[in-house]
């Protein structure tokens, strides 16, 4: 399997993608506006104390005050007292000044979180400034590299001071840890001097931007190559990794083809995919994601796929593909919190644990704390996912201004009895002849009916002239009283064309009924040009011949 991490670097934005074989498996992203903070730390002023919560807000010069809960809050109390129950009042008291490392990014209306227990993260260490404890990556499962590992650190530890191996260092030499713990020392120290000659809200350490920070965590052997499209972004992570693993620098190499990076390895469309509810599996069926503020639900669905022995193998093998998907979705996306799966309803018990132990293997490929808390009565698997940042689609999009969230937007059918009703009312307040009504083309339609007669029967129920223009800059949801008035004065404003005028224009679709002829459009008004179906998408140019209330005639004079 060839294994890269790709580095496009843009003015405004930073992406970094880890691809496996030529797909897409991670995607992450730095805006030059974000506040990246998760990893800074900062020495703030403790602002409000909240027994009821039994946490704190502190000001960190951030936008909003940090939450501080008194589990998170104990490093400032000495050893004797960590043990006891406290409450945040027996911790930190208003305007006290402390030192905090943000853990969590802040979400939506929340803030960040932070904690005081600090950890300083290197190549192959974390140093815990506030633990005395050594702890080895749980990633690397070899006893003997275990043990040799914690003999090596043990001759290294300070006495108030502790250290987590991460998975980088399973063969590392003794020299090389040594020399990372010297780092994070050296670190530490300039971070404590910070502190003691800063004024609070300040921030005392932030960590590496974006790619620096992917090639410090993700870059190991198992790399086949970093490629990186920006020349400054390219010498930085030379320059890192002259400190921290001189052996992989043969491995970064410097992307200068004319076409992006991310084009040239066919990333877009992927990271669009991120986005669809829908998800295609290779065996027919798929899988639908709905990400809500609540949790994440996730429903498989055997789709295309009808099997080639009996139902109950169908559904096995469609919820076991599924599973092994939707472990790649959670990573992919990085959804976090809570998760409810609707897998294909099994009988047998047996398939069951069957697709529970694929989900289980697949998750635990991915490094976010995941946890199955099994099935439900009604056969849902429950399962939580660490959050600590926004995922995918809460940073690439936004709530849709038009529908507010719901994802769904009101039919043509009920925007056109909207329309009607708003008519009622309208003409039942005042007496002008004509109104001039400006809605989507869609919308428009179903007004005017086949024929016309729709708005015959509606003109005839009013006694008014309805002159219904259809514009595709309107959304659907939108009803536009343009104008009342005289009926001549209306068609006047609600015809852009007359007779005999000549229009220069694109023949866009061929006509609903007869095909033969092109219909186009001038300012939403619909213009029928006789033959000329066979032109969709050309520009010709045309005589007006007969103009309606919402339609014109025209015939062709020239292709342009």
């Amino acid at each position: 399997m060839v294994k890269e991490i790709l580095v496009d670097v843009d003015l405004k934005e930073t992406r970094v993608a880890i691809v496996k074989n030529n797909k897409l498996s991670e995607i992450y992203f730095e805006r030059e506006n974000d506040n990246q903070v998760v990893g800074n730390i900062y020495k703030g002023i403790v602002t409000d104390v909240l027994p009821g919560m039994q946490a704190a807000f502190v000001n960190v010069g951030l936008e909003k005050n940090v939450f501080l809960h008194v589990s998170d809050a104990l490093a400032l109390v000495s050893d004797e007292k960590r043990n006891k129950n406290l409450s945040i009042q027996e911790v930190v008291q208003p305007g006290q000044k402390i030192m905090v490392q943000i853990t969590k990014e802040p979400l939506g209306s929340k803030g960040a979180r932070v904690t005081c227990d600090l950890n300083l993260p290197g190549r192959y260490l974390v140093l815990m400034v506030t633990m005395d404890h050594i702890g080895i990556s749980r990633r690397i499962t070899d006893s003997q590299k275990r043990n040799r590992l914690k003999e090596i650190t043990q001759g290294f530890k300070p006495d108030d001071k502790g250290l987590i191996v991460r998975t980088a260092a399973a063969d590392k030499s003794s020299a090389a840890l040594k020399r990372d713990f010297n780092f994070l020392i050296k670190l530490w120290e300039k971070i404590v001097h910070h502190y003691h000659n800063s004024e609070a809200p300040a921030l005392l350490h932030s960590d590496l931007n974006l790619a620096s920070k992917i090639v410090r965590d993700k870059f190991t052997k198992k790399i086949d190559r970093v490629l990186i499209d920006d020349r400054e972004e390219y010498q930085d992570i030379i320059e890192l990794l002259d400190f921290i693993s001189p052996s992989l620098k043969s491995k970064v190499q410097f992307y200068d083809r004319t076409k992006p990076i991310f084009e040239y390895y066919n990333l877009e469309p992927a990271i669009d995919k991120t986005l669809k509810r829908q998800v295609w599996l290779d065996c027919g069926g798929y899988i639908v994601v709905d990400i809500t503020e609540a949790l994440t639900s996730i429903d498989v669905n055997t789709g295309k796929y009808v099997g080639d022995t009996d139902l109950a193998d169908t559904v096995l093998k469609t919820n076991k593909e599924a599973a092994r998907e939707i472990a790649k979705q959670l990573k992919l996306r990085d959804i976090g919190g809570i998760i409810i799966i609707d897998f294909i309803d099994m009988d047998n018990t047996e398939d069951q644990k069957e697709v529970l132990a694929v989900l289980d293997e697949e998750l635990q490929k991915d490094k976010t704390k995941t946890t199955i808390l099994g099935l439900t009565e009604l056969g849902l698997v429950e399962m939580t996912r660490k959050k600590e940042k926004e995922g995918v689609e809460e940073f690439l999009q936004k709530p849709c201004p038009y529908c507010d969230g719901k994802g769904r937007v009101l039919s043509e059918d009920t925007m056109a009895l909207r329309a009607i009703r708003k008519l009622r009312d309208l003409f039942a307040e005042q007496n002008d002849e004509a109104v001039l009504l400006e809605v989507h083309p869609q919308v428009a339609a179903r007004l005017i009916g086949l024929g016309g007669n729709n708005l015959k029967e509606l003109e005839a129920e009013l006694d008014r002239h309805i002159y219904v223009k259809g514009s595709e800059e309107l959304h659907i949801e939108e009803i536009d009283i343009v104008e009342t008035g005289s009926k001549k004065a209306i068609a006047e404003l609600a015809s852009p064309v007359e007779v005999g005028e000549r229009k220069k224009l694109e023949i866009e679709e061929p006509h609903v009924t007869n095909k033969q002829d092109g219909i186009s459009r001038i300012e939403g008004f619909i213009i029928d040009v006789t033959d000329g179906g066979h032109l969709v998408g050309e520009k010709v140019e045309v005589e007006i011949t007969d103009v309606y209330r919402t339609y014109a005639k025209a015939k062709v004079i020239r292709n342009i």
